[in-house]
């Protein structure tokens, strides 16, 4: 029996989530799984992955083959490297800009008026 890691669709219509699972490699994408390692969201932001990388290691070690999408999940979740014995990726982590205070740029325009009118006395 050929078993495969991968992705079974779950939620409502438009809206998906994903299950990640070991799978006889023969039976229907949402069909018959023989356990779910974890699970997978796309549409929150940022994007969530929780994955049990011991269970995932351990159907590795047995033989069990991963799709492509389910490799980059197993990547970012660190149990890809696990699995290889290479060093683990640095934790991908989106930082968005703080906005800039309001009163900061009005206390720099005082400051440059203030500077200008000095300068215009001194001549």
């Amino acid at each position: 029996m050929a078993v495969k890691l991968r992705l079974m669709r779950m939620g409502k219509k438009k809206q998906p989530t994903y299950r990640v699972v070991a799978a006889d490699s023969r039976s229907p994408r949402d069909g018959r799984f023989i356990e779910v390692l974890g699970f997978y969201n796309p549409r929150s932001e940022p994007s969530v992955i929780e994955i049990n990388n011991e269970k995932a290691v351990g159907w590795l070690k047995n033989g069990a083959q991963p799709t492509e999408r389910v490799q980059k999940l197993l990547t970012v979740s660190g149990a890809w490297s696990e699995f290889t014995g290479e060093a683990a990726p640095a934790p991908f982590v989106v930082d968005t800009p703080a906005a800039p205070a309001a009163d900061a740029d009005d206390d720099a325009d005082e400051d440059a008026a203030a500077d200008t009118a000095d300068a215009g006395e001194e001549e």
